[in-house]
């Protein structure tokens, strides 16, 4: 387990692109030209729509590769991607900087669901070599900036597991060296749920 989990970050951080990893931006330009982001993630980050994801305390260097991503068509949204076409390198940087630098707020897991997704999200599942979260998200979920793995902790749990369901369909495939999708394409429905439950409340 420890090998496939030094394995998968070590790839990963050879292919995390310089930007992103050095991603500098200027957090009060960053907050005008986040004007437009408010409608649909909140003036601060922080989403009402369970169905948009928080951005508040999100790393700036995850920021910065998804707008990217987005503006090169690596990921694919027809709505984000007409949003990112006419920003620059900069105004990427700062928007990042500007939702960085809010804080997150929290929500809380499914009592149901706690046991099992606590020993998912810190330990894995050895047998079926599944790499534990915490191990590149942290264990309070704030993820690891310099690595660009993005913070989880109050995350909508409905776009979080929107998420690890097209990570494990394959209708998200911008994760570097297949990472997220070589985690959950072992996982069950109620793995992942139990999962983004879990990962709101983390603090």
């Amino acid at each position: 387990m420890k090998k496939l989990i030094f394995g998968i970050v070590s790839a990963f951080i050879g292919l995390v692109s310089h930007q992103t990893l050095l991603a500098q931006g200027d957090p009060a330009a960053g907050q005008a030209k986040a004007a437009l982001c408010a409608t649909c993630h909140g003036a601060d980050g922080n989403s009402e729509l369970s169905v948009n994801p928080k951005l508040a305390g999100q790393n700036a260097s995850y920021i910065v590769k998804q707008l990217n991503d987005y503006k090169s068509g690596a990921r694919q949204n027809a709505t984000m991607s007409a949003m990112v076409l006419s920003l620059s390198d900069q105004d990427i940087e700062d928007i990042a900087a500007w939702f960085a630098s809010q804080t997150v707020t929290l929500q809380g897991a499914d009592p149901e669901s706690l046991e099992l997704a606590e020993t998912l999200y810190r330990a894995g599942i050895d047998e079926l070599s599944v790499a534990a979260c915490s191990a590149c998200h942290s264990p309070t979920g704030q993820g690891n900036a310099p690595a660009g793995f993005p913070s989880l902790r109050g995350q909508h749990p409905e776009y979080t597991l929107l998420q690890l369901q097209n990570f494990r369909s394959g209708a998200r495939d911008n994760d570097n060296s297949a990472m997220m999708r070589t985690v959950v394409e072992r996982l069950t429905d109620r793995e992942l749920e139990a999962l983004a439950s879990y990962v709101s409340g983390l603090n």
